[in-house]
């Protein structure tokens, strides 16, 4: 899975969620999703930003749904968590036994943990509150580029 895949799969009503969470609480990542919208459908910022809520996120689901916006995609997700639920990113780092700084990845490709402390890990995270973000945090991290872990991508 690439992160532009998170966003494919996204229904309307979640891309909604997620856009008025960013903007509210991370509006420089709403400002580069809404961008990456923008450069996609060759819209005008300023059109872009006068359209309902709705249909803002449906074009940012649809933008950076594309294999084109992989990238794009990536960097949403990962600004997100690492300015908006760094302390979500960190508690899965911190289990997963991978070496990072304030979420932060020290090692450019870290090495999936065994079988079964990927399950026990992932147990444990998944009964957490905030069980969307929490999913969407597992899937992120499974796509980004960096991370090439396939024991992970066939628990998610």
């Amino acid at each position: 899975m690439r992160s532009n895949d998170i966003f494919a799969r996204m229904t309307p009503a979640e891309a909604l969620g997620f856009l008025e969470e960013i903007r509210e609480q991370a509006p420089d990542v709403a400002r580069i999703a809404l961008s990456a919208a923008s450069q996609a459908f060759k819209l005008r910022p300023q059109f872009l930003r006068r359209q309902p809520r709705a249909r803002q996120a449906e074009w940012m689901r649809k933008a950076l749904g594309r294999a084109m916006m992989a990238s794009a995609a990536e960097e949403v997700l990962a600004e997100y968590f690492l300015e908006h639920k760094n302390g979500l990113l960190t508690e899965l780092l911190d289990a997963l036994g991978v070496g990072h700084e304030e979420g932060r990845l020290t090692d450019a490709s870290p090495e999936c943990p065994k079988p079964e402390t990927l399950d026990r890990v992932l147990k444990k995270f998944r009964a957490g509150q905030d069980s969307e973000r929490r999913e969407l945090l597992l899937r992120a991290f499974a796509a980004q580029t960096s991370i090439d872990w396939p024991d992970l991508e066939a628990r998610l």
